[in-house]
């Protein structure tokens, strides 16, 4: 008997995430980065800034990065990708969540992300424990009951119930909203008797619907729609 199942979900990126806030222009709050960073010298102190575009009147509007540092405080690898509007560069810092702090703007991850799925085929009435490796590709906050639903294709009562009878573990709430790599286990019914084990966070008090019909589809499988409410 294959006693180490394991499988990996991945949380892709399929955008970048709007920069919210006030437009001077317009009544538009949403921002995307235009794809360049404005670099300005004077003498040996630098000013440089992550540009973005009004998603309504597409007004031009600066994010400050650095403020009036001197030259030599900068690599001079970081400093030509900031004049070469290096792609990458611009990525990080539209999903930073410092430079967001600092400049007093929220991150709206909405549809920033897809997630991809490489599960073997499963029946969750097997016995056998599955060990799943969720994996982030960017720190989009995403709600850990709505990627148990996307990935095992189940109903958010389903995904509760599962967890309330400890076919799910995890050391996450279900109602956390997780941005980093952590696992969870999925066990058949038979397996895990939920009155030895204590309360998950999360967990419902109502767990009488047996699952153990439900099985996963073929693999590889991909969540290409957009995510909502991330």
């Amino acid at each position: 008997m294959n006693t180490d199942r394991k499988a990996l979900w991945a949380v892709r990126q399929s955008a970048l995430p709007a920069v919210v806030r006030p437009c001077p222009d317009c009544s538009g709050t949403r921002h995307r980065p235009s794809g360049k960073i404005r670099v300005n010298a004077s003498g040996k102190l630098l000013d440089v800034w992550l540009l973005l575009s009004c998603a309504a009147c597409d007004r031009t509007s600066k994010v400050p990065v650095h403020e009036r540092v001197h030259v030599s405080s900068l690599e001079p690898a970081r400093l030509v990708a900031y004049e070469a509007n290096d792609p990458a560069v611009v990525r990080e810092l539209t999903m930073s969540a410092s430079l967001a702090a600092k400049n007093g703007y929220r991150l709206d991850w909405t549809g920033s992300w897809q997630l991809e799925t490489r599960t073997p085929l499963y029946a969750l009435d097997d016995p056998t424990p599955l060990k799943v490796r969720v994996s982030f590709e960017l720190p989009a906050p995403v709600r850990v009951e709505r990627l148990l639903m996307r990935g095992l294709g189940l109903s958010r009562t389903a995904v509760r119930r599962m967890v309330g009878e400890g076919r799910i573990r995890l050391s996450l709430a279900l109602d956390a909203k997780a941005h980093q790599d952590f696992e969870l286990t999925l066990h058949g019914p038979g397996c895990v008797d939920a009155a030895k084990h204590p309360k998950l966070p999360g967990a419902p008090t109502d767990v009488r619907t047996d699952l153990s019909h439900v099985a996963l589809r073929d693999t590889p499988q991909q969540w290409s729609r957009p995510a909502a409410g991330a």
